[in-house]
């Protein structure tokens, strides 16, 4: 194996560090975009409880894994909820971007690792081939084994930059699809939150909600500070 990088010549060293930078996002994103994750269970099942009650559960306020993004964005509706309904639709969609914008990271490296692979493979064939003009144009064809360099170089560092770049698209456009259907599904979950938060809004009691609220907030915050 050893040999074979070293016949790919020094254009093997940037294809070898995009594999690894590759293979870390994607062993990465594969842990945080879990559906557990984004949208713990335990989560939906308090917000499908409180869209069959009809309101929206004190005690359970406590219960919430706000430590989710889905849970973020739950939070802030919930922080909010004795305001109109624009106001909250406006505070949910601004946690939301930040919320969508963490499930992107590092998508955009994996895109262009799997877009200058190739590149990278296409540049080593065009320095092999090089080599191989220059060996000729000095000692002739005859010499098989001087020959055999350039044409190893050429083909090493392609197969390289295509063994890096198609599992990096595969997973990019994986993960893009992945991000689309949990980003559908807390839209979802969120509009009827803010649904269930404008039905109950003449009759919320002005001051417990957000009171419980606000401590979830900051006990949830308190860890990452």
């Amino acid at each position: 194996m050893l040999d074979l990088i070293k016949a790919g010549g020094w254009l093997m060293a940037p294809i070898l560090a995009c594999s690894s930078v590759a293979a870390i996002i994607v062993f990465e994103r594969l842990l945080a975009l879990r559906r557990a994750r984004v949208l713990p269970e335990r989560l939906l099942v308090i917000l499908r409880g409180w869209a069959e009650l009809g309101a929206v559960s004190p005690p359970e306020v406590q219960l919430l894994p706000l430590d989710s993004p889905l849970g973020r964005i739950v939070a802030v509706g919930l922080a909010h909820r004795h305001r109109s309904r624009e106001v909250v639709r406006e505070r949910v969609e601004d946690v939301g971007r930040h919320v969508v914008h963490e499930l992107e990271r590092f998508l955009n490296t994996l895109g262009t690792i799997a877009a200058i692979s190739p590149l990278l493979g296409l540049l080593g064939t065009v320095a092999g081939m090089i080599k191989i003009f220059q060996i000729v144009s000095v000692q002739g064809n005859s010499n098989f084994s001087l020959l055999s360099i350039g044409i190893a170089e050429a083909l090493m560092t392609t197969a390289a930059g295509l063994t890096v770049a198609i599992p990096s698209l595969l997973f990019y456009r994986y993960f893009q699809g992945r991000i689309d259907e949990l980003v559908v599904r807390m839209e979802q979950e969120t509009l009827e939150l803010i649904d269930l938060l404008d039905a109950e809004a003449p009759r919320k009691s002005p001051d417990l909600p957000t009171r419980i609220v606000t401590e979830n907030l900051d006990e949830s915050a308190s860890p990452s500070s």
